[in-house]
Formats: C-alpha cells, sequence, structure tokens
C-alpha cells in the first residue's frame, strides 16, 4: 500500500543579518541555512494494517505525512501509493487516500457542515447515492445529524474532529492519514474517534497512520509503531517488542494468605548473598539484580521485575516461595513512559 524508499526533507531559511544596513546588505547577498527535516526514512505498509508514526515534536511526523500525502515534495528519495507516485500522479493518488489533520479543517468555515459535503462530493466525483449511502452510515456511528445544519465554525472541537473524518471518508479511500486527530478532545470525543477508526480497520479493512502525542491512541488502535526522532526512524515494530526492548520493570503486587517471609537478601541495604530460592528455580545473583522490592504494606508485596531477564513464570515461583499466594495483579509500565525512554 504505501512503499518509501530513502526520503530526505531539507528547508532552506534565510539568514537574518545584524548590525547597521543589515535590511539594504540582505538585498543583494542572502544567505540561507539548510535544515534536514527527514533523513533517509525508509518503510513499507501493508493493506489493513494500522501504524503508529510518534515522535517529540519537531521531529518530522508532519513532514513524512505531507510528502506521502504530495504535499511536500522529497528532496531526495521515492515514495509510492499504490504504486503511484503521489507527486507525479496526485490526481489518481487522492482519489484512493484521506488525509486529516487534527488543527486544520477541509470543511468551508461559513457553511454548513452539510453543504460541505456536497462540495467535497462534487469534488471527488462521488454519486448522489453513494454519498447520501455513505454520510448515513457516518451519521450513525459519529452522530452527525446533531450539528448537520451548524455552520462549521460553531462546532466544538469534538464536532468538526468527526465531520472532518466523515469529510476524509466521503470518497471512500481505502488508505487514511491522520495527523493528531484527538487533539484536545475531550474523553467523550476521543472514545467516539477512536471506535469509529477502530471499525474502518477491522470492518472495512481500511489501512491508517496516525500520529499523534497521546499515547492511548497508540496503545488502543495501532498494531504497530513506528518512532522518529531528528528526522531519522529509531524504531519499527510491535508496541510489545519496544516495550521489552527498552526493558522498563513490570510492577507485580501479591498478596499474601497468612503469614509470609521476605529473605533478608531483598533489603535495600543488605548485599548477602545465597546459594538458591526455596524452590530451587532462581539463583541469588540472578533474582537479587532481576526482581526488586517497591513496597512492603500488612500481607501486600510489591515487587518491580525485569522481564528481560527473567520470566513471568520464574518471578511468581520466587514470589510463591515467600508464602502462600492469596491474590496477584501484573501492570505493564505504561507506554507513554516507553516512550519518554525512546525519546
Amino acid at each position: 500500500m504505501i512503499e518509501v524508499q530513502d526520503i530526505r526533507k531539507e528547508f532552506k531559511t534565510p539568514v537574518v543579518k545584524e548590525g547597521r544596513f543589515s535590511g539594504l546588505r540582505t538585498l543583494f547577498t542572502r544567505e540561507y541555512k539548510t535544515k534536514e527535516a527527514v533523513r533517509g526514512i525508509s518503510f513499507q505498509v501493508e493493506q489493513g494494517e494500522f501504524l503508529g508514526y510518534i515522535g517529540p515534536n519537531g521531529a518530522g511526523k508532519s513532514t513524512t505525512i505531507k510528502m506521502l500525502s504530495g504535499i511536500l515534495h522529497p528532496t531526495s528519495g521515492e515514495v509510492l501509493i499504490s504504486g503511484m507516485n503521489p507527486h507525479k500522479e496526485r490526481r489518481h493518488v487522492v482519489k484512493n487516500l484521506g488525509v486529516v489533520f487534527g488543527q486544520r479543517s477541509q470543511l468551508w468555515w461559513d457553511l454548513p457542515v452539510k453543504d460541505s459535503y456536497d462540495i467535497l462530493a462534487k469534488m471527488y466525483e462521488v454519486s448522489e447515492t453513494d454519498k447520501k449511502r455513505r454520510l448515513h452510515q457516518f451519521s450513525e456511528l459519529l452522530e452527525l445529524h446533531t450539528f448537520w445544519e451548524t455552520p462549521v465554525r460553531k462546532l466544538s472541537l469534538g464536532q468538526r474532529m468527526r465531520a472532518d473524518l466523515a469529510a476524509a471518508m466521503l470518497h471512500d479511500p481505502d488508505l487514511l492519514f491522520l495527523d493528531e486527530p484527538t487533539i484536545g478532545l475531550d474523553v467523550n470525543a476521543k472514545r467516539s474517534i477512536r471506535e469509529f477508526l477502530t471499525l474502518l480497520n477491522k470492518d472495512f479493512g481500511k489501512t491508517v497512520l496516525l500520529t499523534t502525542h497521546d499515547m492511548d491512541d497508540i496503545e488502543q488502535l495501532c498494531s504497530r509503531v513506528m518512532v522518529i526522532n531528528n528526522g531519522e526512524l529509531t524504531y519499527d515494530g510491535t508496541i510489545q517488542s519496544l516495550r521489552d526492548t527498552i526493558g522498563l520493570p513490570t510492577l507485580i503486587t501479591v498478596t499474601y494468605r497468612g503469614a509470609f517471609q521476605v529473605p533478608d537478601q531483598y533489603g535495600m541495604e543488605s548485599q548477602a548473598q545465597w546459594s538458591s530460592s526455596p524452590s530451587g528455580t532462581v539463583t541469588a545473583e540472578r533474582a537479587q539484580t532481576s526482581i526488586r522490592i517497591v513496597n512492603v504494606t500488612g500481607s501486600t508485596v510489591t515487587v518491580e521485575a525485569n522481564r528481560r531477564e527473567i520470566n513471568t513464570l520464574e518471578v511468581m515461583k520466587e514470589l510463591g516461595s515467600w508464602g502462600e499466594l492469596d491474590d496477584i495483579d501484573m501492570k505493564d509500565p505504561d507506554f507513554e513512559d516507553v516512550i519518554h525512554k525512546v525519546y
């Protein structure tokens, strides 16, 4: 669906000169400085994938999206959308492409929402029958009927994003680019949009490329994530693989039934060694470096376990050797913490 080969994008900005007559000197000799916003990125996206594209501000996310959609031309490299170049065959590409920029609307500001859809249907040559059928579907899923006659400028941010999503899908594209679609939205609005996007991907087989700073969007929607930093692709894989790569500890809370005994060797101050755990499966050296006690309250113990060094079964055997387990709760690190570690 998407093929990107070694794309780069450079921006030239004029150097502001200082001192007397600087403006006059600029008229005759102008100097520029070059910033490389995207540096040699390559990747492929298959039909039906839901891909998260994340990175800090200024990393090159929006620049990449604009090159993929044909808005910007790469300085070098090649982009193919369904086998076509979006810069040379733009008219053909946009017929199969929907784009939503969270901070910009493709709707007409002073017109009612329904009038914007009429204009877009004409632009994309969508028949009246198809337009009515799709808008009926979108109206049910996104509750468009509640602001159908309202001018776009009077919509709330959540309403405008729902209207923009419907507009992007009006011509039934197979590929959808989303740039910060949930920015500034409340919890209910985010839930509505996430449910709609999940439906598009799972039930209708749409391919979605999402850029966002909301890590809940990534965790709940994406099957794959790419991380860009300083214009370079630093990670491409699954969310779980990213967690494993970073190696942030899993938080495990166990409640014991009756008395239990935490070995002295797990104390923060003690450096004593012991030969083996009572379970006989984890050496003292390995357990002490892989399991750390965070808190002990009553019959409840909370530990951190580095699952790159010790698997879950071994952790549970070790904790079970301290006493009879009554309840267990495991919590992986928040994905936001994982991403901060990557940046």
